[in-house]
């Protein structure tokens, strides 16, 4: 039997896995759109449910000049973004391949559109496809040379091997992910790796390394605030515990998730639960409850069109019904051996091995070149990735990157009511950092110095860490922990504020300047990184900032 019969077999699709109020309207907003000529009013009635929806940073909208292909590549990517949000994997989908032939160049845009199609395929358990479309998002990524990015790659391309039941591969991608996350100075991106980490360990049976993955990142998400991830963090300190078999205190800990989850409306992330939970119960000879937890798990599984996990609902059905009513069990049984043969064929299974083989001597080739690289130029460190496929931890990435620019934007306000209120005063005083032991000054005196000590060494290179604390006087340690204690971030996110900051100063004050100048003035080494920097701040380029 086909995988398509099955599925419509087993699987209603029709049903939505998340609806809100306002739902069926916007529906018929997006059909109406993708079925007559593309309007400029109804793209911007769509931006603004996306807006309403926190979809959007910030308000958008379409002139009544924008090209009809722009207007339908952006309307159908947002509408994939949108069903996606209400996990409707297979609306998403639809929507996502609309809007992908549209993006003509290959820009991180282009990206983040085959990013969602390789998280949906692996919501689908479809991996073939999700290999094919990861593959062509890292070869974009790759050109950016941005950590963040790379280590958000290597977390998915753990995910991919993790659904394909090989997590030895994951386990080596998941470090190297880590390793990038340092660099990368993201609390919020290291704890969706520590979280990935944490179910990798669970799968290759080191329950105890498993457990403190979790924790670690159960800790980064309480001090991020990232209240929505802590119920994934709890779920998967649960596994580790029933893994520990401390099997008590893995029960308390499921229940506590699940409670969580549906008070957050992570429904799918609820299922996962309800199915670990079951098999938890069943050892424990506890088949009603079990039952009961396997059935919620197999009918959102359903609905979502989640083969994979769907699965693994069936065979605890069929487990759970085996004493007490043997014809459900059969049925169960029969139900779990076709949806298994078709999830794990053998095209899929030479298609993933083959994508290894490729990007293990891509790698090699990459790191020979990087060598040669490091040799010419000691600013630029190039390494070559493996393949991109997201798992759940995934749907947070593109929140991470909003949350980044209002970190940045947040910043730059500070910077700049500083300078205000210092050209405000006819004589400013200047504003020494002292040694420990004598009287420190205030701390928007200290963020006064900083700021001037950074824009001063921005045309000569010299505004690193280590070398604005070595001009202030202090320890780089003090200048890390004041940096953080006056601003709340990192002396990096600060120092790239500030860069901003000057950036939009001289692009509005000084129009004869070219981008190449503006950029080598802020310290960058060229105008195209200066512009993908400026942009991930201000949401448009540095011309088209000039322009508004």
């Amino acid at each position: 039997m086909c995988l398509a019969t099955i599925m419509s077999v087993v699987m209603p699709f029709a049903a939505a896995a998340v609806e809100r109020p306002d739902d069926a309207a916007t529906e018929k907003l997006i059909e109406k759109f993708s079925s007559s000529a593309a309007d400029v009013a109804s793209a911007n009635r769509f931006m603004k449910i996306l807006e309403k929806d926190e979809l959007l940073e910030e308000p958008f909208s379409f002139g009544a000049d924008t090209p009809a292909d722009s207007l339908r590549q952006q309307v159908w990517y947002w509408a994939a973004e949108w069903y996606y949000e209400r996990q409707q994997y297979e609306r998403a989908g639809d929507y996502a391949r609309k809007a992908l032939p549209l993006f003509s160049y290959n820009g991180t845009a282009k990206a983040d559109c085959l990013n969602l199609l390789a998280i949906i395929s692996v919501r689908l358990s479809d991996f073939t496809k999700a290999a094919t479309y990861a593959k062509q998002c890292l070869a974009i990524d790759m050109k950016t040379g941005d950590v963040d990015r790379i280590s958000s790659s290597l977390n998915t391309l753990a995910g991919t091997y993790m659904a394909a039941g090989s997590p030895e591969q994951a386990e080596k991608y998941i470090l190297q992910g880590l390793e990038y996350a340092e660099k990368a100075d993201n609390a919020s991106r290291k704890a969706i790796l520590l979280g990935m980490a944490s179910e990798v360990y669970y799968k290759t049976g080191d329950f105890g390394k498993s457990l403190d993955y979790a924790n670690r990142a159960y800790s980064l998400d309480s001090l991020t605030g990232n209240a929505r991830r802590l119920p994934v963090r709890l779920s998967q300190r649960a596994a580790a515990l029933a893994g520990l078999d401390r099997t008590a205190d893995a029960e308390s800990t499921y229940r506590s998730a699940i409670a969580a989850l549906r008070e957050v409306g992570n429904v799918h992330s609820l299922a996962i639960d309800l199915n670990q939970l079951g098999q938890l119960l069943l050892k424990q000879q506890r088949s009603e409850e079990a039952i009961a937890c396997f059935s919620e798990a197999a009918s959102i599984f359903g609905r979502m069109g989640d083969l994979y996990n769907l699965v693994h609902s069936h065979k605890g059905l069929y487990e759970s019904y085996w004493d007490s009513n043997r014809d459900s069990a059969k049925v169960e049984l029969e139900r779990f051996n076709m949806l298994k043969d078709s999830l794990y064929s053998q095209a899929t299974a030479e298609t993933l091995a083959r994508y290894t083989a490729e990007f293990d001597n891509e790698r090699l080739r990459s790191e020979n070149d990087d060598l040669q690289r490091r040799h010419r130029n000691n600013t630029i460190l190039w390494i070559i990735l493996a393949i991109m496929v997201v798992v759940v931890p995934m749907s947070m990435v593109r929140l991470v990157s909003r949350r980044h620019r209002k970190q940045i934007q947040a910043l730059i306000e500070r910077i700049e009511s500083l300078e205000e209120e210092r050209r405000a005063e006819a004589k400013p005083k200047d504003v020494n950092v002292v040694d420990p032991g004598e009287v420190k000054p205030t701390c928007d005196d200290f963020i006064t110095c900083v700021v001037a000590e950074v824009e001063r060494g921005l045309s000569c290179g010299e505004y690193g860490v280590a070398q604005i604390a070595a001009k202030m006087n202090i320890s780089e340690q003090t200048f890390r922990r004041r940096v953080s204690e006056s601003t709340g971030k990192s002396p990096k996110i600060f120092i790239s504020a500030i860069q901003m900051s000057r950036a939009a100063k001289l692009l509005t004050d000084n129009r004869r300047m070219s981008v190449g100048d503006v950029a080598s003035a802020c310290g960058f080494g060229d105008a195209e990184t200066f512009s993908r920097a400026f942009k991930r701040t201000y949401g448009c380029s540095p011309s088209r900032y000039c322009e508004k």
